[in-house]
């Protein structure tokens, strides 16, 4: 068997098995209840808008300061947004 076709077996194998935790786990414990699920939604709108907000505001201060109009405020803007995003990506792939 070559190693292309190996691989390809292990990773079925790996899914397969992956699946059937999944299974077992729903079997056992069911579907989270709505609190659970609507503070999760709500935990991961306060890691995006959190780093975005600070974002704006550190943006536009150095805007004052430096009197460039809006160069700060929308590099910082789009800053914090990737960073919240990440961080919320980063959250939902621990659960």
């Amino acid at each position: 068997m070559s190693d292309k076709n190996h691989e390809a077996r292990e990773e079925m194998q790996d899914a397969i098995r992956k699946r059937q935790e999944r299974r077992e786990a729903w079997d056992k414990d069911g579907e989270r209840p709505l609190w659970k699920n609507l503070s999760m939604v709500g935990a991961l709108g306060w890691l995006v808008v959190a780093p975005t907000l600070i974002g704006v505001f550190v943006g536009r201060w150095l805007d004052g300061v430096f009197e460039t109009g809006v160069t700060f405020s929308g590099a910082l803007t789009f800053l914090g947004a990737g960073l919240g995003f990440y961080l919320a990506w980063r959250r939902m792939n621990e659960e």
